[in-house]
């Protein structure tokens, strides 16, 4: 009875900061949950090293928006903010602009209240301007005010930037003529063909012309916004980051990647799904057409152009991108010599590794090794 009276009396987080508020609890106040199964650790800081100047983040957003478009680069400035702690005033703040103030929904189902009309804002105030991508870009290319708003943006913002098909708002509106860009994979020929003036890089992450970043699909604009953290700052707080948010601050490879074992997943349960995981498997034994071929009761022709059709790459390729692949994190997580990785992931000795190493990412295993290695920067 006496513990069961501690803790009715105890004062609950709904009470310290009301209920409407009690969404923030643990993730701004996480030293005060200390109710029975709801410890928590504070929230993590960056060492005080940095000369904070706070910059305006405007993320540009419409009905049908891709939702990770929106909330996930915002999220990532968010914690980058959060790791450089309590200065006079917060790193990055943040504005959503739409048509209007009316609530949007965006592509996950959820409901975003704007903060302002993007024709109120002032671009003055605004450091960096990111425009959304989604379903949805389809009816904002016919809002002439937003397109003729974003030319107004080109100049009086420090930098604009795209994430996914958000891109083809940034086109219609001029600011990628003459520019290299990226998108979605899916439309990258489609942006190409319909505005011949840009440069479109089908297999980039993400794209930097000038004051003009593009990124490609979905959860790349976050990719983007780690990259816009490292140039406001450094390469250890955009780190730290991505480590908070478990994810990469440099995404291995391309869109082209996407990848040996996504591909696998298209066919989990069928003879090629089951062929691509054997293969993940046994990146360092004979994965030859006509070994490959048995294992599916095929010859090997009709192997190589069934293989091809399903997975829209060569059996060859294939292989090579999924030895690529598994060479790649083993040089980034382990200290392993690199001819015991070239032997484990099925290249044979060092120089085949180097050579296709080379050919794919342009820079050797050493040099890879050397700037993605999880020490590299701590």
């Amino acid at each position: 009875m006496r513990a069961a009276r501690k803790v009715a009396n105890r004062r609950t987080p709904q009470a310290l900061f009301g209920g409407k508020h009690l969404k923030y609890v643990i993730a701004a106040k996480s030293d005060l949950c200390d109710l029975s199964g709801m410890k928590m650790p504070p929230k993590p800081r960056s060492v005080s090293r940095y000369d904070v100047t706070p910059k305006r983040i405007a993320m540009l957003c419409f009905e049908n928006a891709q939702g990770i478009d929106v909330t996930g680069p915002l999220s990532v400035f968010s914690t980058a903010a959060d790791l450089l702690g309590p200065a006079p005033a917060r790193a990055y703040s943040q504005l959503v602009l739409a048509p209007s103030t009316t609530p949007i929904a965006i592509s996950c189902g959820l409901r975003i209240m704007p903060d302002a009309p993007f024709d109120t804002a002032n671009l003055a105030e605004i450091d960096t301007l990111i425009v959304a991508g989604g379903y949805g870009v389809r009816e904002a290319l016919c809002n002439t005010a937003l397109i003729d708003w974003l030319r107004t943006a080109e100049g009086r913002v420090r930098r604009i930037a795209s994430v996914c098909t958000g891109a083809y708002l940034l086109a219609e509106a001029g600011l990628l003529d003459g520019r290299r860009a990226t998108t979605h994979w899916r439309y990258c020929d489609a942006l190409a063909e319909s505005y011949p003036a840009i440069e479109v890089e089908p297999d980039a992450i993400h794209v930097k012309d000038g004051n003009v970043y593009s990124s490609a699909g979905v959860t790349a604009g976050m990719d983007l916004a780690l990259a816009l953290v490292e140039a406001d700052y450094d390469r250890g707080l955009a780190l730290e980051a991505a480590r908070n948010m478990v994810m990469f601050l440099k995404r291995p490879g391309g869109q082209s990647q996407f990848s040996a074992a996504l591909a696998a997943q298209d066919d989990d349960e069928g003879p090629f799904g089951k062929l691509q995981h054997w293969i993940l498997d046994n990146l360092d034994a004979d994965l030859s057409v006509p070994t490959l071929a048995d294992h599916v009761a095929m010859s090997p022709r009709n192997f190589a152009r069934v293989f091809a059709r399903r997975t829209g790459t060569t059996p060859a390729k294939y292989v090579e991108s999924a030895r690529l692949e598994s060479s790649r994190r083993r040089l980034e997580d382990t200290g392993a010599p690199i001819d015991g990785i070239a032997h484990a992931c099925g290249f044979g000795n060092a120089e085949r590794l180097r050579k296709a190493f080379q050919r794919r990412f342009s820079v050797t295993p050493q040099d890879y090794r050397r700037r993605f290695h999880a020490s590299a920067g701590d």
